[in-house]
């Protein structure tokens, strides 16, 4: 019984992986300012639901449909405000989730073919996520307000020991300079260098011990920040370090740079809390503003179901 069944789910397999028909794909399921959107389109992008959120195929293909409409409107309104989204900046987000996932891109391509979807279905999502992005900074950077009640209210709401410290680090940033014209196999020296340097370094006092052996390497003080006005990719790296240590090198336009932690107190004070809960605030305020931004310009457009 077994052996006969294999015959049928390899069938079963190619039938639910073969490409749609010509006139399926072409189908025109939805026009938005005179862009289609066809069944392909919308089944591709249902594809990427089911694979990245788990719904299941009827969810993610209502979903798929209302999201390229979304798409297709943010990218006109992009080209309405003269906003350009290169294909290098869609690569380099692309490469962005590969590397969370820990794929490099040409995996990440396999993997999403494995669930019958095209690299520029994600690639579309991503540019039109970008655009979106610069869009929403430009109408309403510097706009949006959070009421001081709703601070209080929601300090009020926080543990009463989380009120009354933050965390205060003193930091240097440690460069070790890459000049633009740079060959690869120079700029492969200076990383296995940072790395040397990084193992080594434990003495913000006297860093000259360490970096006197090398050549080129700035240091520069960054002075003291609290917690909560450290980037989020840094701050969980910078609270595991003990003083007297570097984060690992990141590269930047000038070389391979590290954040050195000279110094770490806890301080008697609620202002770390207090600009993470506003942060929040103004994050959920932003996303409002730009729910009902988005209403706003496909109520402006002309969007034709068929």
């Amino acid at each position: 019984m077994r052996l006969r069944l294999v015959p049928v789910l390899l069938g079963l397999a190619l039938f639910l992986t073969a490409p749609l028909s010509q006139q399926a794909q072409a189908a025109i399921r939805v026009i938005v300012n005179d862009m289609p959107i066809t069944d392909y389109d919308i089944s591709q992008r249902a594809r990427l639901i089911t694979l990245t959120q788990r719904k299941s195929a009827s969810v993610a293909k209502r979903q798929a449909q209302e999201e390229l409409v979304d798409d297709h409107v943010k990218l006109a309104e992009a080209e309405r405000m003269g906003i350009d989204i290169s294909q290098s900046q869609v690569d380099s987000a692309y490469g962005n989730i590969a590397r969370n996932v820990k794929m490099s891109p040409g995996q990440l391509s396999k993997a999403l073919g494995q669930g019958g979807v095209k690299p520029e279905t994600l690639k579309y999502r991503l540019k039109a996520q970008l655009a979106w992005n610069q869009i929403v900074q430009a109408r309403f950077r510097g706009k949006i307000e959070v009421d001081e009640s709703d601070i209080i209210a929601a300090l009020k709401k926080t543990d009463e020991e989380d009120r009354q410290k933050s965390i205060e680090y003193d930091l240097k940033r440690v460069i070790v300079v890459v000049p633009k014209s740079s060959s690869g196999g120079f700029k492969s020296k200076r990383k296995r260098e940072s790395d040397q340097i990084r193992a080594a370094f434990n003495d913000c006092e006297n860093p000259g011990a360490v970096l006197g052996k090398y050549s080129e390497v700035v240091v520069q003080p960054i002075g003291r920040r609290l917690e909560t006005e450290l980037p989020e990719n840094m701050r969980k790296e910078i609270a595991a370090l003990q003083p007297g240590k570097l984060t690992k090198a990141s590269t930047t336009p000038v070389g391979y740079e590290m954040i050195a932690v000279c110094g770490k107190r806890e301080i008697a004070s609620d202002i770390a809390v207090r600009t993470e809960l506003e942060n929040e605030l103004r994050a959920k305020e932003g996303e409002s503003q730009s729910r009902r931004y988005l209403l706003e310009i496909r109520r402006r457009a002309t969007i034709i179901y068929r």
